[in-house]
């Protein structure tokens, strides 16, 4: 498992759980309750990376936790 920040949220314009992943940009993942999101990041985590490896992109280190929120 990555040790990249999750950020989970509740979206009322999904109507669903949302999991942002903020070192990599674009990365989120959603589901119908909390640990079904964070079920679905951990697989889009994997394909970000697996994709930026193919295209050649800088892979951020993962930062570990906020200094604040």
């Amino acid at each position: 498992m990555a040790k990249y920040e999750r950020i989970i949220f509740w979206s009322e314009d999904d109507n669903k759980w949302i999991v942002d992943v903020p070192e990599l940009p674009g990365c989120m993942a959603d589901g119908s309750t909390p640990a079904e999101a964070l079920e679905n990041i951990e697989q889009i985590i994997i394909e970000w990376l697996e994709t930026a490896k193919e295209l050649e992109r800088d892979i951020p280190e993962p930062k570990g936790r906020l200094l604040y929120a």
